[in-house]
């Protein structure tokens, strides 16, 4: 593999970078820290940031001989199909994974909470979600062989809001009931926020809160000097986290520019492309 392609992923820390391969503790998504993972990814209008979160679904089920992984994909956004075409064309069998018990497909879409039209004015349904998050992670630890670990993916976190009906009180303690699994189940956490939805000061303190929590944000931005044929963004990677083996600090910035391609993202320093 071409390190142009690697980079997204030896920002994340998923790629053991000195032998080029991958780590029986790193098959999925890094432990950045003994409390599990967070990685906040952030987009705007203007670059949809969509193609980190089938980058890392990828990553976190692709097989492993010593371990195995497991996804709750929580959609606000999309059905079941889009993601299952999409996975496909990135050699990913969603549908299969699902049949395997190793993806766990929460469709937030069918039960109509993210209607603009109606709302509610009440966190009865984000605790309903939570419930069937946890119950879901408990269920994999109970029934798995062999110990798992498990990724959970919300698309997106701006539609929470939407179904709380503004509600910044009833996110922020949505977030936090999430972020206790990372702790206590050993999960891994990501979240995808367009981080230009937050203009009051009042309004962006779920956006802060999850800047605090997350051990790596991923922000993809548009190019500072206009559009590009052949560069569709530039992406930040900041790794707050801590080496597993070394135990030094990471706390590291990473920009590269990347270009999205139909069966997967090519990733690349500024000016070394021909």
């Amino acid at each position: 593999m071409e390190r142009s392609s690697n980079l997204l992923d030896e920002a994340l820390g998923i790629l053991d970078v000195d032998h080029n391969s991958y780590s029986s503790s790193t098959e999925s998504l890094p432990s950045a820290s003994s409390s599990g993972n967070c990685v906040l990814i952030q987009d705007c209008v203007e670059t949809s940031a969509a193609f980190v979160i089938h980058h890392l679904l990828k990553r976190s089920l692709s097989p492993h001989p010593q371990s195995s992984s497991a996804v709750i994909f929580v959609s606000l956004a999309h059905p079941f199909s889009h993601y299952h075409r999409i996975l496909r064309k990135l050699g990913c069998n969603l549908a299969a994974h699902r049949d395997d018990g190793r993806f766990f497909f929460v469709d937030m879409l069918m039960l109509g909470c993210t209607d603009h039209g109606k709302g509610i004015s009440h966190s009865g349904e984000l605790i309903d979600l939570y419930g069937k998050i946890q119950k879901i992670v408990e269920d994999i630890a109970l029934n798995g062989v062999i110990k798992k670990r498990i990724t959970i993916i919300l698309d997106d976190f701006s539609l929470i809001e939407v179904a709380a009906n503004g509600s910044f009180s009833h996110c922020l303690d949505f977030l936090q009931y999430c972020y206790t699994l990372t702790s206590e189940n050993g999960c891994s956490l990501v979240i995808l926020n367009h981080e230009d939805n937050y203009f009051e000061e009042e309004s962006s303190t779920p956006m802060l809160q999850m800047e605090y929590l997350a051990n790596i944000i991923i922000k993809a931005e548009p190019l500072a000097t206009g559009l590009a044929a052949d560069v569709h963004g530039q992406l930040t990677v900041l790794n707050k986290g801590i080496h597993e083996k070394s135990r030094n600090s990471l706390n590291k910035v990473h920009n590269f520019h990347y270009k999205v391609k139909e069966n997967g993202v090519e990733c690349f320093y500024p000016g070394t492309r021909a």
